[in-house]
């Protein structure tokens, strides 16, 4: 499938690449493990005893929570072709 000087597969690896990046950033951004904290790890506000029953090992408070995922900008996709017609977009 590739043409002029890449070698055969390489727009293959080039997908095999962008998919493994993507899932080792999904990995990164999973929710918390462990115990969780009594005081939130961020402002020092108590947890509430409800939302460490329902997220066990979580480490913020629900607005400290709140501000985190607010800031949070999906990240756009790599292009890696490189192509005119890709990058007209």
């Amino acid at each position: 499938m590739a043409g002029g000087w890449s070698r055969d597969g390489a727009v293959n690896e080039q997908i095999e690449a962008s998919v493994a990046e993507e899932l080792e950033r999904m990995r990164a951004r999973r929710g918390p493990v462990g115990e969780s904290l009594t005081e939130c790890a961020e402002c020092g506000e108590e947890i509430p005893e409800k939302r460490r029953l329902a997220l066990p090992g979580v480490k913020l408070c629900i607005d400290c929570q709140q501000e985190r995922d607010a800031g949070f900008k999906a990240r756009p996709g790599i292009n890696r072709r490189g192509s005119k017609d890709s990058q007209l977009k």
